[in-house]
């Protein structure tokens, strides 16, 4: 890969982890419900630049906010790495149009919280300080395992969280202009 290819990635990832910090935080602080908006940067970079550079945006991102705000994110560096290959990979193949993205979506959903909620039942005891909290205590206090109990609020708020953070990319994809798409996608290709 050339010089200024690696400098464009590297300023492109840092763009993302810029969009996963603030627009995960925004939506944090309006509360917005089963809206997380955090790996908008991520699946960007991994639908436009790959797999690798995806899943460094997903990791930086977690490694960032744990030494800024809670060391206890910087596990969860793996789901956002994960989401990254996952993206990266689909987009490879199948590019990342509108139909892509919904079927994406709908497998990070499934795939975030199947790795998310071992780390969150390790580190937080299932509870993470969210809205999901009431829904994790009622789900325990029915008589569900601590796993089912941060599990299940969790897939709610991804199928919501997944599907229109992928719709969302799709979209500003699209917006990008032709020139740099092809630009990029030779540039990475040559690498």
């Amino acid at each position: 890969m050339q010089k200024n290819t690696v400098v464009f990635a590297l300023v492109l990832g840092a763009l993302g982890v810029a969009a996963n910090v603030v627009l995960g935080t925004v939506v944090s602080s309006l509360k917005i419900p089963l809206l997380f908006l955090d790996t908008v940067g991520t699946i960007f970079i991994a639908a436009f630049l790959g797999p690798f550079w995806g899943a460094l945006t997903g990791a930086t991102t977690n490694v960032l906010l744990g030494i800024v705000t809670n060391p206890k994110d910087i596990p969860f560096a793996l789901v956002n790495l994960v989401i990254g290959l996952i993206v990266g990979f689909v987009a490879r193949k199948s590019g990342f149009g509108f139909v892509t993205a919904f079927w994406t979506g709908l497998v990070l959903a499934v795939i975030a919280p199947l790795i998310g909620t071992p780390i969150a039942v390790w580190i937080y005891g299932g509870l993470t300080g969210g809205g999901m909290d009431l829904i994790f205590a009622w789900l325990r206090q029915a008589g569900n395992s601590i796993f089912t109990a941060a599990f299940l609020p969790r897939i709610a708020g991804n199928l919501v969280d997944k599907v229109a953070s992928a719709l969302l990319v799709a979209a500003l994809l699209q917006k990008l202009p032709q020139p740099l798409k092809s630009k990029v996608k030779n540039q990475i290709a040559q690498g």
